[in-house]
């Protein structure tokens, strides 16, 4: 193999990696994510959501919980493209009590629910 050959295949693989690492990046993005932080004394073990006027709640999973004074960052599931943005939320805590529901919208940027009781 010549040197310019072994070049141009050099920079292929390279613009490969580039812009395989674009559309990771790109597909992440496009998923609803959110930051939960935990201002309260207490472990939060579950985070609770339903969607308004529904009476089941189903749970995201987080773990061995998130620790007072700690954040996690959350991704919605595909499964739920179909629902609502706008869902009811409530935090379980590690003495099993619970936040009151709160209503957010899933779909707004950047967004960041905070638990404080």
């Amino acid at each position: 193999m010549n040197f310019q050959s072994k070049f141009f295949k050099m920079g292929l693989l390279s613009v490969v990696i580039v812009l395989t690492s674009f559309s990771v990046g790109y597909a992440q993005d496009s998923q609803h994510s959110f930051k939960v932080v935990n201002k309260t004394d207490s472990r939060i073990t579950k985070l609770l959501v339903a969607e308004p006027g529904k009476k089941t709640w189903r749970f995201f999973d987080v773990g061995r919980g998130i620790a007072p004074g700690a954040s996690m960052k959350l991704v919605w599931n595909s499964s739920t493209d179909d629902e609502s943005c706008v869902q009811w939320v409530k935090a379980v805590y590690m003495d099993k009590s619970q936040s009151e529901p709160v209503k957010f919208d899933f779909c707004e940027e950047d967004l960041e629910l905070e638990f404080t009781e």
